[in-house]
């Protein structure tokens, strides 16, 4: 690529007699490998993003089962330490 196709130059627009200016950019013509590449790459990467967002979100369901189905195990390991204790109180009175 041409060094004067890489950079950017200063647009500075101002009205006689005024110190102050509107200052922009002005880009050169792109050659036609970046035309065709770089809206490629966008669309990657936006989907990517997209897929980030949904991947967090599944995260976030999931993270709630997860806690759930912790509360369940707690329950049930107590009741069957209860069932257990139940059982050994049975067995020492018969």
């Amino acid at each position: 690529m041409d060094k004067q196709e890489s950079w950017s130059s200063f647009l500075c627009l101002s009205s006689p007699g005024s110190n102050c200016g509107f200052i922009g950019w002005y880009d050169q013509e792109r050659c036609q490998r970046s035309v065709d590449i770089i809206p490629g790459l966008l669309r990657g990467k936006n989907k990517l993003e997209v897929d980030v967002q949904k991947l967090g979100h599944s995260n976030v369901l999931l993270e709630g089962k997860l806690r759930e189905s912790e509360a369940n195990s707690r329950k049930l390991k107590m009741y069957l330490v209860i069932s257990w204790v139940c059982f050994a109180i049975y067995v020492m009175l018969s």
